[in-house]
């Protein structure tokens, strides 16, 4: 029989990380996660729910381990020309110095799966202690995990969950509430056209929980509660700007009658505004246009009228991952999710929080 255990964190900022550390981790772990504005570089976690028990150092099998005296390594899934894993890596780097480790080691797989599991390889061979991965996939990551089990270090997933087994091989996952995420989208696009229209969905790449997540719960809440927004396109565009400039051109030429865009992120829907234009329509008026990040360009677009409304995906792990590995070489249960909280850009907000953007 399984059990369900609900735990919520108030996430301490970068600059306690070390201090946590020091202290043996006393964070008793029911703090009331408080009221934010969009974009605050701080994440907050919610309430987190876990089948079963949660992980601790002792079931996983490892041993303890002094951050401040480990080689600790960051695999990377995609370029950081991208904003968002601009974001995540430096986030990640700036948490590892707080928290004192000996040594960082970053790779970067550039969307290649591959690529992934032999950098994995890599840092193990280079003596890494502990392994914060960011995966090109949710499946296939078994050689990468495997080789880790081998050697006795933890890994912790962050922003895209993999399917292997929690607490066996990988800490936890770090991430957002992707179905509600999408769930949040069709609101706003709902919002921005009055419930009407005809939609064109920008995919992002296959093969992991983001892209299946953000999609479901979009469609799942336009079938419950917008009978009149038609969901005419579907097409993927890998996340990417140039695609989803491509992939809009297309479908406005085979379906003129499109009058909104979900993009499933915020690359893909300033894509798309380059799209319309070319198109001779305004971007956000014409077509309205809902995107999921919060990245700075996108946020302008809202100021700008281009785009409508953008949920947020805040991909500030660094210091939610050294607290949680902190709490998990500490002895404290980590529950297999740890799912933080996202806010929203509109046009209420977007021109006063542009600054928090990333």
């Amino acid at each position: 029989m399984t059990s369900t255990t609900v735990t919520r964190w108030r996430l301490v900022t970068a600059a306690a990380v070390a201090a946590l550390a020091l202290a043996g981790c006393t964070n008793s772990g029911d703090e009331e996660a408080s009221d934010r504005p969009a974009g605050d570089d701080e994440q907050v976690v919610k309430e987190s729910e876990s089948a079963g028990p949660g992980c601790t150092l002792e079931q996983y099998g490892a041993k303890k381990l002094d951050l401040k005296n480990a080689v600790v390594g960051f695999s990377q899934s995609e370029p950081d020309t991208a904003a968002f894993r601009a974001a995540e890596t430096a986030s990640i780097r700036e948490a590892a110095e707080q928290a004192g480790v000996k040594k960082l080691i970053v790779t970067n797989a550039n969307a290649e799966l591959p690529k992934q599991i032999a950098d994995v390889q890599d840092m193990l061979n280079q003596g890494v202690q502990m392994l914060i991965v960011a995966p090109v996939n949710s499946d296939g990551l078994d050689p990468a995990l495997d080789a880790a089990k081998q050697k006795g270090v933890p890994v912790l997933t962050i922003d895209r969950k993999v399917t292997n087994e929690p607490c066996s091989d990988y800490v936890a996952f770090l991430g957002s509430d992707f179905y509600d995420q999408g769930q949040r989208a069709a609101d706003a696009l709902a919002d921005a056209t009055g419930g009407e229209g005809t939609v064109a969905i920008l995919l992002g790449s296959s093969g992991n929980n983001v892209t299946d997540e953000r999609n479901a719960g979009f469609k799942d809440r336009v079938a419950e509660e917008y009978p009149d927004l038609d969901i005419a396109e579907e097409q993927t565009a890998n996340f990417a700007r140039d695609e989803g400039q491509s992939v809009t051109e297309q479908l406005l030429q085979s379906n003129p009658d499109i009058t909104a865009i979900y993009a499933h992120n915020d690359e893909m829907a300033l894509g798309a505004v380059t799209a319309v234009a070319a198109a001779g329509k305004d971007a956000g008026e014409d077509i309205k246009i809902v995107s999921i990040d919060g990245t700075r360009n996108a946020v302008q677009a809202i100021v700008d009228g281009d785009i409508n409304a953008v949920i947020e995906s805040n991909p500030r792990f660094g210091p939610l991952a050294f607290e949680t590995m902190t709490k998990f070489y500490a002895g404290e249960e980590i529950p297999e999710d740890v799912i933080i909280e996202d806010d929203e850009y509109n046009s209420d907000n977007a021109e006063q929080d542009l600054g928090k953007a990333f």
